[in-house]
């Protein structure tokens, strides 16, 4: 018995010796396996916060572009330049985001339409408006490009969303830059792509050590050459320093900027958050019987209006007649103030249409009547405003305050024909749209008419009828209006 118990018990103890021992080995083999899961993470969060991985081609691009800004408008006018600069950023930054991987969305391709027409016109037009215009659909056309360059929903925009890219793309320009070249100082070299980390800190001690010695060789050869010597002090004189260190200043300046322009592209274009299209960034408040209420009372102050209209202005003179006026007194009057009323119409509409509550699809519809109702009798308002500008132009000639307005009515009476289709069709997202393409029309009918060369094409004919010609007008317009009046000139009719 006692043998039995002896042998039983010694079993026990080799049973829990090769447990333990099994339990260690597992122990040790789990323990390489371990290493990985705890560094891995951290290396992908580092190269998933990193927009470019190579920064060092990023920032020699950005600074190419800034030292090719400082040659072209130091000192230079505008003219070609701003185009030339702004397509070579356009290629810069499509280089550097195409090399990283990040593809633009296909209806970005369509902002380069009027970039490429806009760019164009800044050095082909030098009338004030027309090219002011140019410029502005210029920068505006890239800037929502960048906004818009990974998503391509820039079409899709509400006003707010314009204006919120617009604060975005703004702070980032300012700030963006600073954060990622701090993120690329911190980063383990191993994770930026290659191991290229661009040696800003060695170049800047490597200066350093240089430059006393360039001094002290410089002031050796200058002693030993005198024609080297007064190049080297027409090189330093005090007043070209100081416009070497502004070229230098302007050089970083831009390069900044565009840096952070390419990066915002990079990181803050996807479109996630743009309004949906059931809903308005601002919850709808206002009730459906006030909007109504508004609507109706509008409207029947303009169709007063407009029977008054009907009933004189457009009757002719022998209506104003009865009424006391002058043909002359009652169409020079009231033109601005029509104007007003017709954008202010538009801003009520789509004012009401974003805060007013339209819970079934009777009130929608009733809606969406009151407001196609005001928008016919702002149609003939403006109707009305186009004959007194015309009016006013058979009496005086062109100018650009009478050419300006008479294009503008036109495009505006686009909008708001565009407006009441989207509100029948319940589109307000494409309001915002509507609205750019009808600012981008309106630019681009400027430019085809050549205000300042219309201008000379209309007046100086009338003369044949006994009508004045204002000279000193002429001779302020730009030379848009070279060409016609070198056809004027040379024509037989005079």
């Amino acid at each position: 018995m006692k043998t039995s118990k002896k042998r039983s018990n010694s079993r026990r103890k080799v049973l829990a010796e090769a447990i333990a021992q099994e339990t260690v080995l597992e122990s040790v083999v789990e323990i390489p396996a371990a290493e990985p899961a705890v560094v891995q993470p951290a290396e992908k969060i580092i190269q998933q916060g990193l927009a470019v991985k190579q920064p060092a081609r990023l920032l020699l691009i950005v600074l190419v572009l800034g030292w090719i800004y400082n040659y072209l408008f130091w000192k230079q006018s505008a003219g070609v330049n701003f185009a030339l600069f702004l397509t070579l950023s356009l290629v810069g930054g499509l280089f550097v985001l195409l090399s990283e991987g990040y593809k633009p969305g296909r209806m970005g391709f369509w902002l380069l339409i009027p970039f490429v027409f806009f760019a164009m016109i800044t050095f082909s037009r030098q009338e004030s408006l027309t090219i002011f215009l140019a410029y502005t659909f210029t920068l505006f056309s890239l800037g929502v490009l960048a906004t818009s360059y990974l998503g391509g929903r820039w079409h899709l925009y509400r006003l707010s969303n314009y204006i919120h890219k617009f604060f975005l793309l703004v702070g980032d320009l300012v700030i963006r830059p600073i954060l990622f070249f701090n993120q690329v100082r911190q980063a383990p070299s191993e994770i930026i792509q290659a191991g290229r980390r661009f040696p800003i800190g060695g170049m800047l001690r490597g200066l350093v050590i240089a430059l006393p010695i360039v001094l002290c060789f410089g002031s050796l050869l200058a002693s030993a050459d005198l024609v080297f010597s007064k190049k080297l002090d027409d090189l330093f004189d005090s007043e070209k320093i100081s416009d070497y260190i502004r070229q230098l200043f302007l050089i970083i300046f831009f390069a900044y900027v565009l840096a952070g322009a390419f990066l915002h592209a990079a990181t803050k274009s996807k479109d996630e958050n743009i309004t949906p299209e059931d809903r308005s960034i601002i919850k709808p408040f206002l009730g459906f019987t006030e909007s109504t209420v508004i609507l109706a009372s509008v409207a029947f102050l303009f169709l007063t209006f407009v029977v008054v209209q009907f009933q004189y202005f457009f009757g002719g003179e022998t209506n104003i007649g009865v009424a006391g006026y002058t043909y002359s007194q009652y169409a020079r009057r009231g033109f601005n103030e029509l104007v007003i009323v017709a954008f202010f119409s538009l801003v009520l509409i789509l004012g009401l249409s974003t805060l007013t509550k339209r819970e079934d699809e009777i009130q929608k519809k009733i809606y969406s009547g009151l407001s196609v109702v005001v928008v016919a009798l702002v149609m003939v308002i403006l109707v009305s405003a186009y004959q007194r500008i015309s009016l006013a132009i058979d009496w005086h000639g062109f100018s650009r305050l009478r050419l300006y307005p008479r294009v503008f009515l036109i495009w505006l009476g686009i909008l708001l024909a565009l407006v009441a289709v989207l509100e029948l069709y319940r589109r307000e997202r494409y309001f915002a749209f509507a609205a750019v393409l009808a600012s981008i029309g309106f630019a681009v009918s400027l430019t085809f008419v050549n205000v300042d060369a219309a201008i000379v094409s209309h007046n100086v004919p009338r003369t044949l009828h006994g009508k004045n010609l204002n000279v000193a007008h002429l001779a302020s317009l730009s030379v848009d209006a070279v060409p016609a009046l070198v056809d004027e000139f040379n024509s037989d009719s005079y």
